[in-house]
């Protein structure tokens, strides 16, 4: 069974094998996209980007685009000076293994220990709304779709602006709703499935709307919105997804 898995495998790589994509995790190029995500009415209603059933996977490796895009914004834009101290949240297992061969001072990556989940040896146990560094300590902070999940997220905001230096730099993703201007959540709401329908994910307590910004802003910080998908097209990135690149205010 094993084997023919492996067989399937290859032969599905050989037949998808084109020049359109590029993966930058795996190598993989191909002349489209994976089908992932799940296709919800409220996603397809609130025009969610970055959720829904949509064509932005790699057929090797299963790199998403949302990952590919942190790649193509932190690796190839920014080319981070090896000083730099860096706080990655929920981290991506691609992106985070691409990031600590990079020897950075500091490369730290946390998550909220669940159990029954693995995480990484490099993962330590870090609560978002406590995190254990002092204050002003981080140059650049990294937290993508994370804060849907937390009922407190101005909260986590505000704790991600204490620990950046004044003027650092946070990248903070989220699902947002492409047609609504206010942001739909409910914190009564437990069941899974509830949550499922009206947030799109099963633990979810949010969906964003354009007032996003605003929420940021009274965290403490800058917002400035950057939009790179016509220059990594070829990575399969999503066109609609800005990356919203938050500047800690001067104290």
């Amino acid at each position: 069974m094993e084997i023919l898995q492996k067989i399937k495998k290859k032969l599905k790589l050989i037949y998808f094998s084109g020049s359109n994509y590029h993966c930058p995790f795996c190598g993989y190029s191909s002349k489209s996209l994976e089908v992932v995500g799940h296709d919800l009415p409220v996603l397809r209603e609130k025009q969610v980007i970055g959720g829904g059933r949509r064509p932005a996977g790699c057929y090797k490796c299963h790199s998403r685009d949302r990952e590919r895009l942190l790649y193509a914004f932190i690796v190839e834009e920014l080319k981070l000076p090896l000083e730099t101290r860096i706080l990655h949240i929920a981290p991506e297992i691609k992106l985070s293994k691409i990031l600590l061969n990079k020897n950075f001072n500091e490369y730290i990556c946390g998550d909220l220990h669940t159990p029954g989940y693995h995480y990484p040896d490099y993962v330590k146990n870090i609560n978002i709304l406590n995190i254990p560094y002092e204050d002003n300590h981080f140059d650049i902070v990294i937290c993508n779709h994370v804060l849907e999940h937390i009922p407190q997220d101005i909260e986590a905001m505000r704790e991600l602006g204490r620990v950046l230096k004044p003027g650092g730099k946070a990248i903070l993703q989220v699902p947002i709703s492409k047609n609504n201007q206010s942001t739909h959540e409910d914190f009564t709401i437990l069941d899974p499935e509830k949550r499922e329908e009206l947030f799109g994910q099963f633990d979810h307590v949010r969906i964003y709307g354009q007032d996003y910004f605003t929420r940021l802003e009274s965290a403490g910080f800058l917002v400035n919105k950057v939009n790179i998908s016509k220059k990594y097209k070829k990575l399969g990135v999503n066109p609609a997804e800005d990356i919203f690149f938050c500047e800690k205010k001067n104290a």
